[in-house]
């Protein structure tokens, strides 16, 4: 079994970091990278792009609101024009940075609110999945299972990589649990490494409610701002070794 094991990356800014992107980028096998506008500057999408290139991780964009305050995760009212803009804009400024190193972007993840308001929304899905298809058809879409942001990706003509976010519960409708909620952010190694092994041996999870659900995801996500990021996404590595997968960029496990 192959798997890609990704994280989302860069999202400091100025000489303030978040997270060991270094450490993850140890661990994973791709990095979606802040573009500057929820998190993120010149100097830090530089170096992040410079030492996944070193390490042989996939490049991805991290599209999130122009909001560096509330990072990311306050819904803005944006004409789809905007946000048509905004996402052309933050990709096209990492692919920038990734050519300077010899290197391309190869997959796009959409951050927080900026994913959750295009969810929501199947017309502006299909807008802004053209404008990634636009700039580079061959660019991974990377979605949680059955969502109208991977269907309008599907449409128009990008692959899309099912994600299963490791550290994050989930309700009985496959929905992530609201990060205010008790137990909705997972840090217990026991509880995370018995979850990855259910995923990897059954295709299901365990949702907040106590029923199991089946997931279909080739991808598993850790977020980096999750405190002990590094020794989480470490867990879910040694998971994946021990029962004999093979941890893969998304390019090379979509081929």
């Amino acid at each position: 079994m192959k798997i890609d094991l990704n994280s989302d990356l860069g999202e400091g800014y100025g000489r303030w970091k978040v997270a060991d992107d270094n450490g993850l980028l140890d661990v994973i096998s791709s990095a979606n990278i802040a573009c500057g506008f929820h998190a993120g500057d010149p100097s830090i999408m530089d170096h992040t792009v410079r030492m996944a290139v070193e390490r042989g991780v996939g490049i991805g964009a991290h599209p999130g609101f122009p909001d560096l305050t509330g990072f990311g995760r306050r819904f803005m009212q944006l004409s789809p024009k905007e946000m048509e803009a905004i996402l052309a804009y933050q990709i096209g400024a990492l692919q920038g940075v990734a050519s300077r190193y010899g290197s391309r972007v190869t997959h796009v993840s959409y951050h927080a609110a900026f994913g959750n308001a295009i969810n929501a929304d199947e017309a502006l899905a299909e807008r802004l999945a053209k404008v990634i298809a636009t700039m580079d058809r061959n660019l991974i879409f990377f979605s949680m299972p059955d969502q109208p942001v991977g269907r309008a990706a599907e449409k128009a003509g990008l692959r899309v990589l099912p994600i299963f976010l490791a550290d994050r519960a989930y309700d009985v409708k496959g929905n992530l649990v609201p990060r205010g909620r008790e137990s909705a952010v997972i840090h217990d190694h026991a509880q995370l490494r018995d979850r990855v092994r259910q995923f990897l041996d059954s295709g299901t999870i365990t949702t907040i409610e106590g029923e199991t659900r089946q997931i279909k995801a080739s991808s598993i996500l850790v977020h980096s701002d999750t405190p002990g990021s590094v020794e989480l996404a470490r867990v879910i590595r040694s998971e994946i070794e021990s029962g004999g997968g093979e941890i893969v960029p998304a390019h090379v496990l979509l081929g």
